[in-house]
């Protein structure tokens, strides 16, 4: 592959992104498979909230008047067993799966991106660049870019996310479920009925361009209000909706998914009372699940399978194209999805920073061992190891 490299400019202040902000919206209409994450004012909430200890490395690549792409980039420190480091890498943050240039361009963008990256001043020890789906549906051709502007990678799975093709029809989908998952969907439709009056409500506002913005707190509020019920609300990692760590940001982000007509706020109710809820944002049919949560005093009526099941069905009437239930709790996801994607990661580590040599040191050393352990018994392991690097 032959890319020509282009101009880039860096932003490293969030307020000086607004001059861009139509830009990045006609880019983001290119971007294969974009997601909310990926919007601007996504961006500026996440650094609102959690942008004081990083450092925002944002590269306009061409033109700045006519840009061919935009890549979002952060520099943070993260805690290792041998110290901080500090880590270059896509600002999504785990938040969602995937993640990559804002472009129509990516491959390009993406190698203009790290040809800067790469010849300006290195206050990082490691690029970790995260969130990238299985090569052959990767846009950027992360692995192969990251090769072609000198920067030598260790791929690994970061995690998985169970993803659901909803471009076809709700009944060649449900033909597709084994005779097993079948029949528990009507039993627990059933004896969801039997309990009482059944309703489900789904909230998408279209966004400011057709003055549809009410963040409808009241709905949002239920699904806080059912996470704090939920298992989840006990957790102490701090991850749904009702924890003090990320409940500002979350409502935050909220209110700026309704203003862009992203919100995605599924509502599952018996006789009236909330009992389940799934909470997801949305961008061109693409739908990521965020969280969900039910009232656990009625699990036995099965309402976190109920409101997944609910949700697609209703996606696929709506003509979504992908519903990405996320990574996590993959054991309950499995009968729902299509298929389990990779969520890669290509680390490169700095060859002058010595505790990213440390770390390289010690990666290969946990691949060669998951590899020994992934041998056949009888396997002369002695043999394997002389022709290791």
């Amino acid at each position: 592959m032959t890319l020509n490299v282009l101009n880039t400019l860096e932003i490293n202040d969030i307020h000086q992104l607004d001059q861009f902000r139509s830009k990045w919206w006609e880019l983001l209409a290119g971007t294969p498979n974009a997601t909310f994450f990926q919007t601007l004012e996504w961006l500026e909430v996440y650094w609102e909230y959690f942008g004081n200890d990083q450092l925002l490395r944002v590269l306009v690549v061409g033109d700045p008047e006519q840009p061919i792409g935009i890549l979002p980039l952060v520099v943070r420190s993260e805690q290792r067993r041998i110290g901080k480091v500090q880590v270059l890498t896509y600002p999504l943050d785990d938040w969602g799966s995937f993640y990559g240039p804002v472009s129509d361009h990516p491959r390009q963008t993406l190698l203009a991106g790290l040809n800067h990256i790469k010849h300006s001043d290195q206050t990082w020890e490691l690029v970790d660049v995260r969130g990238v789906p299985s090569e052959d549906i990767d846009p950027a051709v992360t692995s192969e870019v990251m090769q072609l502007a000198g920067f030598q990678t260790r791929p690994s799975v970061r995690a998985e996310s169970a993803v659901i093709n909803v471009s076809g029809t709700w009944e060649e989908y449900f033909s597709q479920r084994t005779s097993k998952w079948r029949n528990n969907y009507r039993r627990w439709f059933r004896r969801l009925h039997e309990a009482g009056t059944v309703r489900y409500e789904r909230y998408r506002p279209l966004g400011e361009k057709h003055s549809d913005i009410d963040p409808r707190w009241d709905l949002y509020d239920t699904c806080e209000e059912l996470a704090a019920a939920s298992w989840q609300g006990s957790s102490t990692d701090g991850t749904t909706l009702s924890h003090e760590s990320i409940r500002d940001f979350l409502r935050a982000a909220h209110e700026v998914a309704c203003r862009l007509g992203c919100a995605d706020v599924n509502l599952l109710y018996s006789n009236d009372q909330p009992i389940a809820f799934a909470y997801n944002y949305v961008l061109n049919g693409n739908v990521f699940g965020l969280r969900i949560g039910y009232d656990p005093e009625i699990s036995k009526l099965s309402p976190g399978n109920l409101i997944y099941a609910l949700a697609i069905e209703d996606s696929f009437k709506r003509g979504d194209l992908v519903f990405d239930l996320g990574p996590g709790s993959l054991e309950g996801k499995r009968y729902f999805c299509s298929n389990f994607e990779p969520i890669w990661q290509y680390t490169h580590y700095r060859p002058q920073a010595v505790r990213a040599q440390l770390l390289k040191l010690r990666d290969q050393f946990q691949d060669w061992w998951n590899a020994t352990k992934m041998m056949p018994q009888g396997t002369n392991q002695s043999k394997t190891l002389q022709v290791l690097p």
